[in-house]
């Protein structure tokens, strides 16, 4: 493996971070990076600096691959704090109401019942969703609201965990895009006292297996002594999780590799008819090497959309 240059390693991986509190997204990032020596490194979705739990960081060739995981299905656990409203909707912020908190299980779970299923909703201002190439927080900040179009969203499951008059604590699993702040807001109007986001934890993000997330801690542990140490590179890289992981559910194409190199030169190919339109996981040869994802269109050829630069075991 040998030691890193001083511009970093091309390393290629998702490694799972257990986000700590306090940091934000490209804080854990910038971090992992380093520690990595990695040269290129992406998250796949921010988490703000209140919320903790899984953030797949991309190394390498994998950033190519993160939109997939921008636009998976995602699980939080939010803890809200009623009786109060805030200008982020979540604790970090200024208290702009407080009113008082009678509720009722039978309210509260028709209350809730409105978020099932699918949806609009309106983004906070307090997101990083940008208009007219600035994320809207920043207009926030200075006082100016702006437009914000509705977008469709899916909660797939909401459940009551616990509530008395001055918390309740949910499970949600929704689709890309769901605002949890604005859900806490919008169920606090809804039962007429206010609410805001005390704490949030992402508990997972697609099918990525909860036990494989590792923190920050942990990552600098193995760091400690000899940062650039080949055992200590090669201890980091058992963290990682291949990079074809952030497309796994796509169904695989495998070519031989005299047809996959065509398909590396841009060149689309036809493929089974039998496959459905749609993006699919290539892979080459008998070893099932990974290359990249490809999209097969209804006349049965397949077009290469997002490649690996080289081979990689």
């Amino acid at each position: 493996m040998g030691r890193p240059s001083r511009r970093g390693r091309d390393i290629d991986g998702i490694v799972l971070l257990d986000k700590p509190l306090g940091l934000s997204s490209n804080d854990v990032l910038q971090k992992v990076k380093r520690l990595f020596h990695a040269n290129k490194a992406g998250h796949t979705g921010a988490l703000d600096p209140l919320a903790t739990g899984m953030l797949p960081i991309c190394l390498g060739e994998a950033t190519k691959f993160s939109q997939h995981l921008l636009d998976a299905d995602k699980r939080y656990r939010v803890v809200a704090r009623l009786g109060q409203r805030t200008d982020t909707s979540d604790a970090e912020g200024s208290i702009i109401s407080e009113r008082p908190v009678s509720l009722e299980q039978a309210q509260l779970e028709q209350a809730l019942e409105r978020f099932r299923g699918e949806t609009e909703q309106v983004p906070s201002m307090y997101s990083a969703l940008k208009y007219q190439g600035r994320p809207l927080y920043e207009y926030a900040r200075q006082g100016i609201d702006v437009p914000r179009p509705c977008r469709l969203i899916k909660v797939y499951d909401l459940d009551l965990l616990g509530w008395d008059q001055t918390h309740l604590e949910l499970e949600i699993h929704c689709s890309k895009g769901t605002y949890i702040r604005t859900i806490v807001d919008d169920l606090g109007e809804m039962l007429g006292c206010g609410a805001h986001v005390s704490a949030l934890r992402r508990l997972s993000v697609a099918d990525y297996p909860n036990e494989r997330m590792v923190t920050l801690d942990q990552l600098q542990a193995l760091t400690l002594d000899e940062p650039t140490a080949p055992q200590t590179l090669a201890a980091l890289d058992q963290l990682l999780l291949p990079m074809d992981s952030a497309v796994a559910n796509f169904p695989e194409v495998n070519l031989p590799v005299a047809i996959a190199g065509l398909v590396r030169l841009g060149q689309p190919v036809t493929v089974d008819d039998t496959l459905s339109p749609g993006l699919v996981r290539l892979t080459e040869g008998a070893e099932r090497l990974f290359f990249g994802v490809g999209e097969v269109t209804e006349n049965g050829c397949l077009a290469p959309r997002r490649l690996v630069a080289e081979p990689r075991a």
